[in-house]
């Protein structure tokens, strides 16, 4: 049988092992007390790929000398769930801790409530989607959510330096001299996936060969090999993606080009160019406006040209986009004037349309009084004439705010105010 991974055979027996997490497995904090009052609950850990959730799982299993199963929601199926529960019928309490656990179908999740309810079944649930979006309610109700962060560096160099030196689970058999600039690297490219960065380094010692005095010497041009570019933790699915998008938007609206290029940057990394070019025509109308009417048929130029090219070539009219929304002026006097009115139907404010813009192309629609006292506008000075258009019961409502940041929508507010001036 082929050895196990580096990172698998480093997870944490107890808690103390635990790289990270501190704010759940620190002295004193949660999960480190309820393990220390033996009084466990079900949980749910999420966070992105490879920063401890199954080892917070199986250092708890450890901590506590429970029975620990794994299982994937997914791939294992309901007799397989069968068996935990019959363990723990014969033996006492299990640790499950169910990987994807937001893919839990109706029949297994029926099959688990029971035992959850009883105690039987301790569940650890893990995943990197939202529990609070992705998670049936029911699981999500008997189990405690905590979040997870990504490792920060000097976390991952930890866990490098404890693999390198242990001779009974790690590397230390081996006589690795590791750069530091090698070493830097496994632990700002992994990105905060303790995972990626472990079996990376062991690819590079394995794989290497032993100078004249029997040490291997890992560089960062080895380093780099091992490890390779990695994609940022980016789900198309999960809450990376939202996170990054809302970063995005929001960075664009507040006109902070680094910031904006920089989340771009990392969508481009995870070759996400359709969710891109959407929130780039969704900015230039939701935020820019009518502040900047020409940024919006630009960007759909260059949301057109991205994709005709193709990535990389599509990071460059891109870019040009999200400069020109970036500093162009701002308004969402159209999307705030749209939604007021949504908001009006929404809650029954609509009326009838009046008699005299109602159809009148049909037979018989004189006879209902359909159309007749119409002004057509381009019969009147300026093509404009005073005429109800609302109905009735809101004929007096407002939803269009112009925003005077522009000198187009200046214009707009002025030919506004003179008709609100010249009603009746």
């Amino acid at each position: 049988m082929a050895m196990e991974p580096l990172a698998y055979r480093m997870r944490p027996r107890t808690l103390d092992e635990v790289i990270g997490q501190e704010h759940l497995v620190g002295k004193d904090k949660i999960i480190y007390r309820m393990v220390q009052a033996k009084k466990l609950s079900s949980m749910i850990l999420y966070g992105p790929p490879g920063i401890g959730k199954t080892s917070i799982a199986s250092a708890i299993a450890g901590s506590t000398e429970y029975a620990f199963r794994t299982l994937n929601a997914v791939t294992n199926n309901k007799k397989d769930m069968e068996i935990v529960a019959a363990e723990a019928k014969m033996s006492g309490t299990v640790i499950l801790l169910l990987d994807e656990v937001h893919r839990l179908d109706k029949a297994k999740q029926d099959f688990l409530l029971p035992h959850l309810e009883s105690g039987a079944i301790i569940l650890i649930g893990a995943t990197t989607s939202n529990p609070y979006i992705a998670i049936n309610p029911a699981i999500r109700s008997r189990a405690q959510i905590f979040e997870l962060k990504p490792l920060a560096i000097s976390e991952i160099e930890l866990a490098i330096d404890r693999a390198l030196s242990d001779s009974e689970r790690g590397l230390g058999e081996y006589a690795v001299v590791l750069d530091d600039e090698a070493r830097t690297h496994f632990a700002t490219a992994s990105n905060g996936d303790v995972r990626g960065a472990l079996n990376a380094l062991e690819l590079a010692v394995v794989s290497s060969q032993a100078d004249e005095s029997g040490s291997i010497h890992v560089t960062l041009e080895v380093a780099e090999e091992c490890l390779q570019r990695k994609s940022l933790a980016h789900d198309k699915d999960g809450d990376a993606h939202y996170d990054v998008l809302s970063a995005f938007q929001k960075s664009v609206r507040g006109s902070d080009v680094n910031a904006a290029l920089h989340y771009m940057g990392r969508l481009i990394e995870a070759g996400d160019l359709v969710s891109i070019t959407r929130r780039l025509l969704v900015m230039a109308y939701e935020d820019v406006g009518l502040a900047s009417p020409q940024a919006g048929a630009r960007t759909l130029a260059a949301v057109q040209t991205a994709e005709k090219v193709g990535l990389p070539e599509a990071r460059i009219p891109l870019a040009n986009a999200v400069i020109e929304l970036c500093l162009s002026p701002k308004s969402n006097s159209a999307i705030m004037a749209v939604d007021a009115a949504l908001s009006d139907i929404r809650a029954g404010k609509s009326g009838e349309v009046p008699d005299h813009l109602r159809d009148g192309h049909y037979s018989g629609a004189k006879k209902l009084g359909r159309a007749l006292d119409y002004k057509y506008p381009h019969n009147y000075e300026n093509a404009w004439v005073d005429q109800q258009y609302l109905p009735d019961s809101i004929k007096h409502q407002h939803y269009y705010e112009p925003k005077i940041n522009s000198k187009f929508e200046q214009t707009l507010a002025e030919v506004y105010q003179k008709i609100n001036q010249n009603k009746k």
